[in-house]
């Protein structure tokens, strides 16, 4: 009996329990779509929240709840102290709010989330965001400011259903800035930039790269393999040319037994940090992500110099004209 114990590397909200002859991965799959993280500040007269939500994992940072006075109807001198007092306890709550914000979002000098989304039922997110209590580090990040009809998490809740049109344009609008970057590279003729498999990884193995862009779905695994001298070899290639567990690359005359056969997104996953500087996962939901996949493969980059290139290797149907980008 083997048992194979996996612990996520993000929490796991659903649970599953399942009789079947086959191991079911989707959960631990989705956990790798997407690693944007989104701040949330729910505030109303009772107290404020402060989330995060990382794909559909979604955290409670810090929380409190406040007791302001209410408006009341005594006339004479008092009204005139029972005002001020008002108002200073609103203050003093939105300079508690404000601070909070700060050490939540904020690290190391630069925002830690890719959004922030304001929620609440009354005027006092507002009255922040137009205050000098608001950091400004964190106005380029916010994204939307929303009305819900709760405080808490219930409204954090309500704060992330209304938000989702929002995220998803945040996703598309970095998408569309970092393949603008590749294509004007392309448009200036630089060098610096590769595209196409085999450029591509030679680029990432020699340390060239400073921007990697793959597709989301793309479609080739690297394969390490020994030959019957007990020498390795590991290759890049389309899933579709795997069938079995050996393999005979091209050009050469030897079969190959397959030691290791991964995914090369799983793979990049794991090792893009000692070869690339960002790694970038686009879709092909824009004009430009599908562009990217069907005119250079769906994998590319931009270097950190210039290179001379040469792309002969590069499949015929990866083809691109250079005026569809000036």
């Amino acid at each position: 009996m083997i048992k194979i114990d996996l612990e996520p590397f993000k929490p796991i909200n659903t649970s599953l329990y399942r009789c079947d002859n086959v191991f079911h991965t989707d959960e631990l799959k989705s956990l790798l779509v997407d690693n944007d993280k989104f701040g949330f500040l729910i505030m109303d007269g009772s107290g404020s929240l402060f989330g995060m939500l990382q794909g559909n994992t979604k955290t409670i940072i810090n929380q409190f709840k406040v007791d302001l006075p209410k408006k009341h109807g005594r006339g004479g001198q008092s009204a005139n102290r029972f005002a001020r007092i008002r108002t200073e306890r609103r203050h003093n709550y939105l300079r508690k709010v404000g601070e909070a914000l700060t050490a939540a979002f904020i690290t190391n000098d630069v925002p830690n989330v890719k959004g922030l989304i304001l929620a609440g039922s009354a005027e006092f997110k507002n009255d922040l965001q137009k205050s000098d209590l608001f950091d400004q580090r964190l106005i380029p990040v916010v994204i939307k400011v929303v009305d819900i009809s709760y405080g808490g998490e219930m409204g954090f809740n309500q704060a992330i259903e209304l938000s989702q049109d929002a995220l998803k344009n945040v996703k598309f609008v970095h998408e569309k800035k970092i393949l603008g970057k590749f294509y004007e590279e392309i448009a200036k003729d630089s060098g610096k930039y590769v595209f196409g498999l085999k450029d591509t990884m030679e680029s990432i193995e020699n340390g060239m790269v400073d921007i990697l862009i793959i597709w989301e779905n793309i479609d080739f695994v690297r394969l390490t393999m020994k030959d019957n001298k007990g020498e390795t070899r590991v290759e890049t290639v389309s899933i579709k040319k795997v069938s079995g567990q050996k393999f005979k690359p091209e050009g050469s005359d030897v079969e190959y037994e397959i030691i290791e056969n991964i995914s090369l997104s799983e793979w990049l996953l794991n090792n893009y940090k000692k070869y690339v500087t960002h790694l970038e996962i686009v879709t092909d939901k824009t004009s430009e992500g599908n562009q990217f996949v069907k005119g250079f493969g769906g994998i590319g980059g931009i270097l950190r110099y210039k290179l001379e290139q040469n792309f002969e290797n590069f499949e015929e149907n990866h083809s691109f004209d250079e005026e569809d980008f000036i």
